[in-house]
Parts: structure tokens; sequence; C-alpha cells
């Protein structure tokens, strides 16, 4: 009977800590994830920026050097991501490839003109850098036009800040909710220990030895359900690397390392300030109450 009754509180005790292990383990996850995100909210917005293309057009009678000098001038500048020439030829295949059908057919000759495409780095792709830099390309003299997306590039300035600002007020309720998930959960373990709790205060046990045991314990949880949290995180890092590379989420080790870290710190901060309090709470509880 004493035997059966000590397996099943051993079951007990085991299903208690693998809940508070799961807990612990899949919001750090989520809050992993969520720092992930802040993290390269920066990065994808520049991955976005610089796929805009600035189009310069050049004139039927400007001359190769001058094109050439362009391009050398434009890929020596500070604002410069990349540059290339397209001749006429070259937008004239892209174009009937775009359509289906070769429009020189029907028109008889070639309308487009030779342009030089440049993307800019992400840092000027505002819409006050970019008109600057497009006013000052189209007072040359064998420049014909330049063109870019004007509502686009507005738009996406204009949205990048309101992603930035809504993802840092998300991490900021979903850290909150995750201390009370935890405190939940460690608190439910607690709970079951509380006639322990009451009996050792009542032999006379100092509340920082009933603490400890309880303390210990439940850090040692944290630190195994964010070991588990980082090890999912790092899955989901690999998988998120392979499908998009061009992010290149790998690129910056060092603030990695920073958000692994920082998951492993706030497993074992929240498991600790969670199961000081929970136990503070039946060490102040009456014996009476201990029933309700």
């Amino acid at each position: 009977m004493s035997r059966s009754f000590e397996q099943y509180q051993k079951q007990k005790l085991i299903s208690s800590y693998f809940s508070v292990v799961l807990s612990i383990a899949l919001v750090l996850f989520l809050l992993g994830i969520l720092g992930l995100l802040v993290v390269n909210t920066k990065k994808m917005a520049d991955h976005f920026k610089e796929q805009i293309t600035i189009s310069i057009f050049l004139k039927d009678d400007a001359k190769e050097s001058e094109a050439e000098q362009l391009q050398k001038t434009l890929a020596m500048a500070e604002h410069t991501k990349s540059v290339s020439y397209v001749s006429k030829e070259q937008a004239a295949e892209q174009h009937s490839a775009e359509i289906g059908e070769d429009f020189q057919d029907f028109l008889g000759y070639n309308p487009l003109k030779n342009s030089i495409d440049l993307k800019l780095r992400a840092d000027f792709v505002t819409p006050e850098e970019i008109e600057k830099i497009a006013g000052g390309l189209s007072e040359k003299t064998f420049v014909e036009e330049v063109s870019y997306d004007k509502p686009l590039v507005g738009l996406l300035s204009e949205n990048v800040k309101k992603i930035s600002f809504w993802i840092l007020v998300a991490s900021g309720i979903f850290t909150f909710i995750a201390f009370l998930l935890i405190n939940s959960s460690i608190r439910l373990s607690i709970y079951s220990k509380r006639f322990i709790i009451k009996t050792m205060q009542m032999v006379g046990a100092t509340k920082t030895f009933i603490r400890k045991p309880f303390i210990w314990t439940n850090v040692k949880l944290g630190m195994l359900g964010a070991v588990i949290a980082m090890a999912a995180l790092a899955a989901s890092l690999f998988y998120l690397d392979k499908t998009f590379p061009e992010l290149q989420l790998f690129g910056d080790i060092e603030m990695l390392a920073l958000l692994f870290g920082s998951v492993f710190l706030l497993g074992i901060l929240i498991s600790l300030v969670c199961t000081y309090f929970a136990t503070q709470r039946f060490l102040n509880l009456r014996t009476d109450a201990l029933y309700y």
C-alpha cells in the first residue's frame, strides 16, 4: 500500500516537473522567435529597401564614354549598393519576355532607351535622399529621365517605422504574459507541497532554508526548459536561413549569441523570481488557510 502511494507521489511529481519544463520551454521559444524578429527587423527592412531600383534613362545621343563615366562615379558613391548598365537591346529582350511577344515586330523599331539601373544602400532609401540623388542625376545633360517608384518608397519607409514600433510593443506585452504563465505553472507545482512547507516552518526551519531547495529545483527546471527552447530556436533558425538565404540570419553571430544567452538567463531569472514569491506566499499563509 505504502509502495503504491510512493509510486503515485513520484508520478505526480514527475508530471508536475514536466508541465513546468514544458511551459517554460514553450514560452521561452516564443519569446526567442519574437526576439529573433526584433533583431532581424532592420535586416529584413534593409533587404526590401535595397530592392528598389532607380532607372537612369540616357538620351539617344549620349556618348558611350559619358555613360561609362557616370556608371563609375555611381559605383564609387557611398549611397550605391549596386549599379548596372542596361542597353536598349537588353531592355527590349526583358520586356518581350515579360509580355510574351516581341513588341518590336509590331512597332517596327525599338522605342526603349539605354539606361543605368541604380540600387541604393538601405540607409539612403528615404523619400528625401532619393529625391536629392534623382535631382542631381537629372541635371546631367545626357540624361533623359530618372525614374523610380515614389509611392513605394514612401510607403516602405512609413511601414518600417510602424512595424518596428508594434514589434517592440508586442515584445513588452508578450514578456509580461510569459512571466504570468511561467509563474502560474511554478505556483501550481509549489501548491502541491504547501503542507510540507508549513510543516517545516512549524518545526523551526527558517524561511531561507525552506525556500532554498524549491528555488534550486525550479531554477534547474528553468535551465532545462531554456535549453529545450534554445534547441527549438536553433532548428527554426536553420530552417529559415535555408528558406530565405538572402536575409543572412547567421550574418551577425554576436547578436545571435546575445539572443540565445538572453533566453537562457531569462529562463533562470523568471524561475527564480516566481519560485521566491510562490514559496513566500505559502510561508506567510495561516495554517487554516492551506485547505482553501
